[in-house]
């Protein structure tokens, strides 16, 4: 192959549109068109600009227009020259914010403090190890990855998750009952009609659901016409017994999502009785299952009946939400319907990324940074604990110690108050009736679920002295200090 043109563009550099218009000449309205571009940000810092030669081409002006142009803004410290680097944009030339009128009402400032729930901490994302598993998957793929992709998700990843999902969350599946998905609510999405645009889901409601949950879910889910009805929780997790004529229902048991506690054994074998005799189906979130920190993590419901389960999972905590890649484990019955709702190509997830997931898992890396993880994690709570204990011992963390977040709970009535004034003081939190079912019949009860896996390491102990600087007194507002 000739590549000398390759060559020759790269000799040209980058397209560069400006105006040259006004009074001066074509020499001073090219410096004002330079000056305009560095000024309005169009042009960044350290941007390489074109080469005169190609320039003066691309503009229809002289090449000593162009080197004496750039020699102007070089000498007013708008550009910078250097033999072997070109021409650049200066690094200290900073771009002016244009005014743009306000429409609608302004954007809250980002919090100092991020204690939200459901993202890791993004600073420890494996980049090395990801890049090492991106090139070899990049290096070793056949020619047809670059084609339309399969909408049951590349083999190589659905052999892997396999492998992966057997031995560390004790799920019983094989490659072909696997469909990849873009995360959980792309899955809610598929089995529930929301992609085929109006037409029906895989699944039809009504669905219960657990009496605390995230609101997206619930809303994404009323959106496909689907009506969800609650049930109550306890110590020992979602309510079974209050089951009635469902036909399907959606439970997180590793870790009760957000309230932390594990579905009871005898709820969980009760649960899978319950699909049996009612032809129904379970749908497993597990969200966070990866990460238990007093004990060995608990396995699937899968395992008991794959046939009765519905396996969701992720990566969105385990490595990153920007990854957008998660996985369906599915009974036999309903992986043609979900392939039908995917669509004949692959559409949300990149072919590339799925590839460089399997390798990740093949190899080892993706085991390693879950136990990185899961220590640092560890820490991150137990220090958590520890900092209440001594700075606001009235305030009890409660769920077992797993996952990215913690509940702690709050005197009556305080809630509200605690999430605005931590608000104020650019803390940023989730109460927990932020998490509660409209229509459950659930006692509320006050407390807030505190994210511990957000803020990088530097940032987390001055996060936890904010975290407690807003919580309330030990005084329960309305109570009579002297004890009358």
């Amino acid at each position: 192959m000739d590549e000398s043109w390759v060559d020759s563009a790269e000799r040209i550099g980058a397209d560069l549109h400006l105006e040259l218009s006004g009074p001066g000449g074509r020499r001073a309205a090219l410096i004002a068109a330079l000056r305009e571009a560095v000024r309005s940000g169009r042009l960044a810092p350290d941007t390489r600009l074109p080469p005169y030669r190609s320039l003066a081409a691309d503009l229809g002006v002289a090449r000593n227009t162009v080197a004496d142009a750039y020699a102007e803004l070089v000498a007013e410290g708008w550009l910078t020259a250097r033999q072997g680097s070109g021409t650049r944009v200066a690094k200290r030339a900073e771009p002016l914010r244009q005014r743009v009128p306000r429409q609608g009402p302004a954007r809250a400032r980002a919090p100092r403090h991020d204690l939200r729930q459901g993202t890791p901490d993004a600073s420890a994302f494996p980049r090395a190890a990801w890049l090492t598993s991106y090139r070899r998957a990049l290096q070793q793929a056949p020619s047809e990855v670059f084609g339309p992709g399969d909408p049951a998700g590349r083999v190589e990843l659905r052999e892997a998750l396999t492998e992966y999902l057997s031995r560390a969350r004790g799920v019983r599946t094989e490659p072909g009952r696997i469909v990849i998905c873009s995360g959980f609510a792309h899955a809610l999405r598929l089995l529930f009609g929301q992609d085929r645009g109006g037409g029906g889901g895989v699944l039809s409601g009504p669905l219960a659901v657990e009496a605390y949950g995230l609101g997206f879910h619930r809303a994404l889910l009323r959106d496909a016409g689907v009506r969800t009805v609650p049930l109550p929780l306890d110590e020992h997790g979602a309510r079974i017994d209050g089951l009635r004529d469902e036909r399907a229902v959606l439970l997180t048991p590793a870790h009760q999502f957000p309230t932390g506690g594990p579905l009871d054994p005898g709820r969980r074998a009760a649960v899978v009785d319950w699909a049996r005799a009612r032809g129904a189906v379970i749908l497993e979130d597990d969200y966070d299952g990866e990460f238990r920190y007093d004990r060995k993590p608990v396995g699937a419901v899968q395992g008991l009946d794959p046939e009765r389960v519905i396996f969701i999972g992720s990566v969105s905590k385990s490595l990153s939400p920007a990854v957008r890649l998660g996985w369906m484990v599915l009974p036999e019955r309903y992986v043609d319907d979900v392939l039908a709702a995917k669509g004949e190509r692959e559409a949300w997830a990149s072919v590339l990324d799925q590839l460089s997931l399997a390798d990740f898992l093949s190899c080892g890396s993706y085991d390693r940074h879950v136990r990185r993880m899961r220590q640092r994690y560890r820490v991150r709570r137990d220090r958590l604990v520890a900092t209440l204990a001594t700075h606001a011992p009235h305030v009890e963390v409660t769920g077992i110690a797993a996952g990215l977040h913690a509940v702690l709970r709050l005197p009556p009535g305080t809630e509200r108050s605690v999430v605005q004034a931590a608000a104020l003081q650019g803390v940023a939190l989730d109460g927990l009736a932020e998490f509660r079912h409209p229509d459950t019949y659930m006692a509320a009860s006050d407390g807030l679920v505190v994210g511990y896996a957000t803020p990088s390491e530097h940032a987390y102990a001055a996060a936890l002295d904010a975290l407690c600087g807003t919580l309330p007194p030990v005084e329960v507002p309305g109570a009579d200090p002297a004890g009358g």
